[in-house]
């Protein structure tokens, strides 16, 4: 049995771990995390595309001024969605004064202004 301390005795109570349990930290909330949250300037997001219309929620999240990473995969057999898709994103990329490119094959990062995206990968030198 491992022992538990700190945060997880607060959280759960007792004083061991069953060996082979797993702990849900996803279910573990703070009282401080609210407020370390607060004086944040952004937060990265992660979001989906399944459909063209679901871009309007990811444009929102950019003019807040956070970072998006966003997974197209769900459109990207269709070349016209693509096509308005970056269209779109690229104005929403001029009116917050932020970047977006293509980070992988279907993912896309969007930033807000100040925050410039390097086109460059870094690579181990051997």
């Amino acid at each position: 049995m491992m022992k538990k301390s700190g945060i997880l005795r607060r959280h759960h109570g007792a004083d061991t771990l069953e060996e082979g349990s797993f702990l849900d930290l996803g279910a573990m909330s703070f009282e401080d995390e609210a407020g370390a949250l607060a004086g944040t300037k952004g937060t990265v997001r992660l979001a989906e595309i399944l459909r063209f219309e679901d871009l309007h929620q990811v444009s929102k999240l950019a003019y807040q001024g956070d970072i998006v990473l966003l997974d197209y995969t769900s459109i990207a057999n269709d070349q016209i969605a693509v096509k308005r898709m970056s269209l779109d994103l690229k104005n929403v990329a001029k009116d917050t004064g932020g970047d977006v490119a293509g980070i992988a094959k279907n993912l896309l990062a969007i930033t807000p202004a100040g925050i410039r995206i390097d086109r460059n990968k870094i690579r181990p030198s051997f």
